[in-house]
């Protein structure tokens, strides 16, 4: 008796244990899971370590490594390339001196390299060598072949260096990414309303004189998705824009509707609170002044995305021209919204169609002949937000209510044709 009674406390103790290790990974794989992707200004947040032939595919590629370093780091590199190339030459005279006998005062012997004397004086011939500056006074003499040949690999390898490393900075200046400084993206998207219909919608826009011939914008829903192994993969789902190509002469506003075949389609406000995802968004784009293609990023994490909002508007009719009040860029004002997700909101409105097709004989039309959109009845859309807050009633409960919501829906009705 007292061996089973151990037994079943270690048992007890190894499934406390468990759970408690699997509530720590838990909440660890929900913190990692609230680590921001990208972050708003367009860098991966993404770190990269024991990379297998680090080093190897940076000097294999070293013009692209160039181009891709920090400034400081090109300076130091651009001032070290030439340095290092004058001292390794330079004692390479010095050494050929040496061995000639030129370092020792003797005016009977030619020289290799006249007016070279010591280690200062073959550094500052070699200086010269490759900047091609010619004081005159130190120049290399006939009497060594190897100190010509030294003059002429110096040549060819100051021209290499050169070319690497003023290509290097020219293609640095003229790189995508202060260009893509000036594209700027609204801080928060919206949910809203628009012809009838829940859309998420973000702003972008150009704050430069001279704007970019064409652009393509593209949106993604970044989610973790635990598999049955337990591991943690990202699930990448596009969004459908109702208009992807785009000049950005004036701010625009991206929208995308949530329909069927989008993956925000069972989202509703209180699901959005505490649903954990991030949609990606990229705007790549032509620049008139230099032809090269572009990119810029950004992201939108629940947080930073506002239900029951639109943006105001920034462009005023003038005149003469278009007036862009970039101080409205980032406004937005609050509007009436349902609460509920659009699958809701669809499933409602397909009930009040099938409602009106059961009285009048013809969906959305009046007695009168005009025709109404059921989505339009503030009196559904009200209805819709109460069953989806409300909590579950019981089925006898349900059917006593009918009669009232059936009458609320042909007041709203009726109310709306009066109107019109």
């Amino acid at each position: 008796m007292a061996e089973s009674s151990d037994k079943l406390i270690n048992m007890e103790g190894n499934k406390l244990n468990h759970s408690l290790s699997y509530q720590e990974n838990t909440s660890a794989d929900i913190k990692r899971m609230k680590k921001r992707f990208l972050q708003k200004d367009g860098s991966c947040n993404v770190y990269f370590k024991h990379i297998f032939g680090e080093w190897e595919s940076y000097v294999t590629d070293i013009f692209t490594t160039l181009v891709d370093i920090k400034w400081r780091h090109m300076f130091v590199i651009f001032s070290l390339s030439y340095i290092l190339s004058w001292l390794f030459f330079g004692l390479v005279f010095w050494l050929i001196a040496l061995h000639h006998g030129d370092l020792s005062p003797d005016d009977e012997l030619k020289p290799c390299v006249d007016n070279v004397h010591s280690f200062t004086g073959a550094f500052l011939f070699s200086l010269e060598t490759q900047t091609t500056i010619g004081y005159g006074s130190r120049c290399v003499t006939e009497e060594c072949s190897s100190a010509i040949l030294t003059v002429v690999l110096q040549s060819v390898l100051g021209c290499i260096i050169d070319t690497f490393i003023i290509g290097a900075a020219l293609a640095k200046m003229a790189t995508a990414r202060k260009r893509a400084q000036t594209i700027r993206f609204s801080y928060y998207a919206t949910i809203g309303l628009r012809d009838g219909k829940l859309c998420l919608m973000w702003r972008v826009g150009d704050f430069r004189p001279n704007h970019m011939v064409e652009g393509t914008v593209r949106a993604q829903v970044l989610r973790y998705v635990e598999d049955k192994v337990g591991r943690m993969t990202m699930e990448y789902k596009d969004l459908k824009l109702l208009s992807d190509q785009i000049i950005v002469a004036t701010p625009v506003t991206i929208v995308h509707e949530i329909n069927q075949d989008s993956p925000l389609y069972d989202l509703d406000r209180k699901t959005l609170a505490n649903d954990n995802f991030e949609i990606l968004v990229t705007f790549v784009y032509i620049g008139d002044s230099t032809g090269t293609s572009h990119q810029s990023r950004s992201s939108y994490v629940p947080r930073e995305i506002l239900w029951g909002y639109r943006f105001n508007d920034v462009l005023q009719l003038k005149k003469k021209y278009y007036k862009v009040n970039c101080l409205q860029f980032e406004e937005t004002t609050e509007v009436y919204a349902p609460y509920c997700s659009a699958k809701h909101l669809d499933r409602k409105e397909q009930e009040y169609t099938t409602f009106e097709k059961a009285n009048d004989g013809e969906p959305g039309t009046s007695s009168s002949g005009v025709r109404v959109r059921s989505c339009s009845a503030d009196a559904f859309i009200t209805h819709c937000e109460i069953s989806e807050g409300s909590p579950q009633i019981t089925k006898q409960a349900n059917e006593a209510e009918l009669p009232y919501e059936k009458a609320l829906v042909t007041l709203s009705r009726i109310s709306m044709e009066s109107q019109i």
